[in-house]
Order: C-alpha cells, then structure tokens, then sequence
C-alpha cells in the first residue's frame, strides 16, 4: 500500500489548524494568570502590561508567584526567577533560527513571539513553508489570546476577590507540574527534580521568598554541569527530518 505525500496547501492548512488550535488552549490559561496577578497586589494594568512585554508564562507565574510571597522587597527575587524561566527561550531561538531565515526586522519581531509552543508546532511540521506558517500562526494566536484572557482574569480576579476560593491559586504550581513531569523519563532529572525540591523545601522559611528557588536552580545547574547522574543516558531523540539530514536545516 502506497501514501501519496502531502501537497503543500495541505500542509499549510496543517499548520493552520494545529498553530488555532494550540492557541486557542494555551490563551484560555491566561485567565488563571490575570485572577492572580491581581491577588498578589497587581492592579489591572501592571497586570496586562506583565503580559504584554513579558509574554511567557511560566516567567510570569514565578514572578506573580514571588512577588505574592514577598511583596515589593521581592521583586529582585521575582525578576531573576522570572528570568531564569525565560533563558530556555534563547535555546528555541538558535533552534528556530534557520527555519525563520535572515533579516533584521523578521527576527526582532520573531524574538518576542518565540515561546514552547510557537516552537513546537514549527518543529512538528514537515516543510520549510509550513514550519514558518506554524511559528507565525501559534505565536501571534497565543500573543493576541493571552493578553485578552489576561484582561479578562484580571478583571474578574477584581470582581471575585480571593482566588483561593475557586483553586486559581494552585494554577502556577500545577503548571510547572505538568511541564516538568514529561521530562522525568531518566535519573538525573528525577534526582535533579528531588534535590530541588528538597532544597526548596528546606530554605524556604529561613530566606525571602524567590531565593529558595534561586538556590535550587543553581542545584540543578550543577548536577546537569557535572553530568551526575547522566552517565549512560540516552540523549533525547531529534525530530525524524533534522536526523536524516544529520543536524540543522
């Protein structure tokens, strides 16, 4: 039995719907992040701004996150948290800079919109139109999504008062959860996983809030430089395309 290959207006329609269609989920988490940001002491504009020029949300959970804890003496805390989050995205830059190609202006506006999932769906596409499609698509959708549902969980985080009530409070852990869960398929990142953890747990009421997670951090910066743990596991697979041609596009 033989397939015929997918024409290029049928990958694009692909990339079309799985770029709305991931956009249209990860933008309905937003609400969660606005009800939030407001709780932690944010008015409705810091709020929208934080996503406006932020925009990855794991960076904005940790900040809200920190913040929360510790106010405004945490903010230190809160951005470099924030920050550490936010510098996988500069691995998704090299990844995603030749699928995107030259120019100046066509990666400065790329920068802000390169994200797990823009990254992703490009990656999971088959030619060089539809994984610039899929980038384009996801990215925009998700900016344009986030911020309104954003909007939306700020103002009705001010409407309804405590989040805790309705179990928001509980949306940024859970989301790191599920984020980091996935990746747990050998030892060193289970015992990097614990260790953290444990560090967290252990510094948490002797130091501000933000600097336990610093710490940890730093823990699993060091077990992945020493590659404790690491001997002998298997490096994690590359998409079958980039394999055949033996490295980047």
């Amino acid at each position: 039995m033989s397939f015929e290959p997918a024409t290029p207006d049928a990958e694009s329609r692909r990339a079309w719907r799985q770029g709305l269609s991931v956009a249209v989920a990860t933008s309905a988490y937003g609400i969660s992040f606005g009800a939030l940001a407001v709780a932690a002491g944010l008015d409705v504009w810091q709020t929208c701004v934080l996503s406006l020029v932020m925009f990855t949300g794991g960076s904005q959970f940790a900040f809200v996150g920190v913040f929360a804890a510790g106010g405004l003496a945490a903010v230190p805390a809160a951005i470099a948290s924030a920050s550490l989050l936010g510098v996988r995205n500069v691995a998704y830059g090299m990844r995603m800079s030749p699928v995107l190609g030259t120019g100046f202006w066509r990666r400065a506006a790329a920068a802000h919109f390169t994200i797990d999932e823009s990254t992703a769906v490009s990656l999971a596409q088959t030619t060089p139109r539809a994984r610039t499609l899929g980038f384009w698509v996801t990215g925009i959708g998700i900016y344009i999504g986030w911020n309104l549902s954003t909007l939306a969980g700020a103002l009705l985080g001010d409407v309804l008062g405590d989040p805790r009530a309705y179990g928001l409070d509980a949306a940024a852990a859970a989301a790191f959860l599920a984020l980091l869960w996935p990746r747990l398929r050998h030892r060193q990142p289970i015992a990097v996983g614990i260790a953290a953890a444990v560090v967290a747990i252990v510094l948490t009421p002797a130091l501000m809030p933000g600097v336990p997670v610093l710490v940890a951090a730093a823990v699993a910066v060091l077990v992945g430089w020493f590659n404790w743990l690491g001997v002998g596991a298997e490096p994690p697979e590359e998409p079958e395309d980039v394999a055949e041609r033996g490295g980047l596009p």
